[in-house]
């Protein structure tokens, strides 16, 4: 009987592990989304928005039908006015993820505030461009 029970234990424990491990991917929250005439841009993270400091995020390019775009070029660029002062810059660094039309990204951000976002890209689909608003808390 103690042999039946360890044997459960085990498979509970071996199947737990494979649903729950290092292994599966964190569910990732919509930071924003935009929509342009050809194209989807969704910026993601796991809390679902951008904080003071540095971030890791998720960009995902798909074609208006859904479709993963995939782009030789992405970039990820966010500027934030200043009363009386130069526009404050901040870039991404993206690299792409093992799914089509996704990349990873890092970025840092010294302060709170909104960040105007343009994320820019070139690949087989053509040129585009998406502009919107992102607040940093």
């Amino acid at each position: 009987m103690q042999r039946v029970i360890r044997a459960a234990v085990l498979a509970v424990w071996v199947l737990g592990g494979a649903l729950a491990g290092p292994g599966v991917a964190a569910e990732f929250k919509v930071i924003q989304s935009q929509k342009t005439r050809d194209a989807v841009v969704t910026l993601k993270s796991e809390s679902g928005r951008w904080v003071q400091g540095p971030n890791s995020f998720v960009l995902e390019l798909t074609s208006s039908d859904g479709k993963p775009m995939e782009a030789r070029t992405v970039t990820l660029s966010t500027s934030m006015a200043m009363p009386g002062m130069a526009p404050m810059i901040a870039g991404a660094t993206l690299a792409p993820d093992k799914a089509a039309g996704r990349y990873t990204g890092k970025i840092s951000f010294p302060d709170s505030g909104a960040r105007q976002v343009t994320v820019s890209w070139d690949g087989a689909a053509g040129k585009g461009s998406a502009r919107f608003s992102v607040p940093v808390r």
